[in-house]
């Protein structure tokens, strides 16, 4: 093959300069994934953790996604903060500029190759693993200030091993957070090694035996677009998954039309939303994250949802009020999506009908409203109320990369 691969378009587009405000973007979404993984602190995982590992860059990933509230892009399905900031915030000593400048290329490169994934690929693997990877191998290879050649060679070595299998849905297990801290490590390391001199294919995308052929039937074009695409990022507000948040919102919204919601509630939403998301009877914690009719449920009975919500007394509690939930997809919303995450809601013979959810770029949560979330989860994972005030002024104004990392290690040791 002589033409210019996919991979080397992509490494000639990161080798722009980064502005001023990809750069304070950045800041909003490293104080995000900080509260996230802050939030996880008390985890079952993070217990287990103390007893084998010190290395908090590697504990981060582990937690940066448990709560389900890490930011998400949304036509390439995926969730770039957890792997990007883990590959970052590392110790070592870095300038703040130059760690923001990585995250933006990393963010960039994660979405510019999970946008071209298909549904094939997204039925059977996790978008966050498979091509978080890459932007990981495209941050760290920012880091070390690599050339072209280098960062085809980073992309290819990362690609090369790119993984990451849904089953672990079907399963109560740890495997969704393993495929965080893999993309991270994986990705590093290929980021470092090709600075170092290591060689990776060109060709990993759309050889013949490359990661489409393998796990794609009908991939998507690569775009390039001229402002870096951490600004199509969404935050989520709720601690429940993303493609239950559209009818979280429309229930919100239909709720403060009527005052309460009585009776039979319907949520008409896209067909991935009911794939992932329609779980009338959750039993655990993480599957009523991943439940429509308790998130509704939540909303039907006081209004916003909090992790408390999720807990296992309210499981128990919500019984009642999710049998009340109807879940079925529409065709005018699911044809919206990827592009927008929306959802129809009926009750009590009024409906509403939402096409973006709060969070997304058409509808964002203002400066204050994510340090808002940031304090909350700080709160919730057991922190006082300075640990907030040090994560918010670390991030958002900050210069010093070492005293983030050495903050996330009082954290987690």
């Amino acid at each position: 093959m002589t033409q210019e691969s996919l991979t080397e378009k992509l490494a000639a587009h990161l080798m722009r300069p980064v502005d001023d405000a990809a750069r304070q973007r950045a800041r909003l979404h490293l104080l995000d994934w900080l509260g996230c993984v802050a939030g996880a602190r008390q985890s079952d995982i993070a217990a287990r953790q103390k007893n084998y590992d010190d290395d908090h860059a590697s504990n981060a990933a582990w937690l940066g996604n448990i709560l389900e509230m890490d930011d998400i892009h949304r036509t390439s399905i995926l969730h770039p903060g957890p792997v990007i900031w883990s590959t970052l915030i590392v110790g070592e000593d870095y300038a703040m500029a130059d760690v923001l400048d990585a995250a933006v290329k990393g963010y960039d490169a994660t979405i510019a190759i999970g946008s071209t994934f298909d549904e094939h690929h997204y039925e059977h693997y996790h978008n966050t693993s498979t091509a978080g990877i890459f932007g990981a191998a495209a941050a760290v290879s920012s880091l070390f200030d690599s050339g072209l050649e280098q960062i085809v060679s980073a992309l290819g070595l990362a690609g090369s091993v790119a993984s990451g299998l849904w089953q672990m849905r079907h399963e109560n297990s740890d495997a969704k957070q393993w495929h965080i801290e893999r993309a991270l490590s994986s990705g590093g390391s290929a980021g470092f090694y090709a600075a170092k001199g290591m060689t990776g294919p060109k060709f990993i995308l759309e050889g013949p035996q490359g990661l489409y052929a393998a796990t794609c039937k009908s991939p998507k074009p690569m775009i390039f677009l001229d402002q870096w695409r951490i600004h199509e990022v969404s935050f989520k507000p709720w601690g429940a998954c993303r493609h239950a948040h559209p009818a979280i919102d429309a229930a919100l919204e239909l709720k403060n039309k009527l005052g309460e919601l009585n009776g039979e509630i319907i949520i008409e939403t896209y067909a991935d939303a009911i794939t992932f998301c329609d779980r009338p009877n959750p039993q655990i914690v993480n599957d009523a994250k991943f439940s429509i009719q308790h998130a509704v449920a939540i909303v039907a009975e006081k209004g916003e949802p909090e992790l408390a919500d999720f807990e296992p007394q309210r499981i128990a509690e919500l019984k009642g009020g999710r049998s009340r939930v109807k879940v079925v997809q529409s065709k005018d919303v699911t044809a919206q999506y990827p592009e927008h995450y929306g959802a129809r809601i009926s009750c009590g013979g009024e409906s509403v009908e939402l096409i973006d959810t709060l969070g997304d770029p058409e509808r964002p949560m203002s400066k204050d409203q994510i340090i808002g979330k940031a304090r909350a989860l700080v709160s919730w994972g057991g922190l006082p109320g300075k640990e907030a005030d040090r994560a918010i002024d670390l991030a958002l104004n900050g210069d010093d990369p070492e005293a983030i990392h050495q903050m996330l290690s009082d954290w987690l040791s």
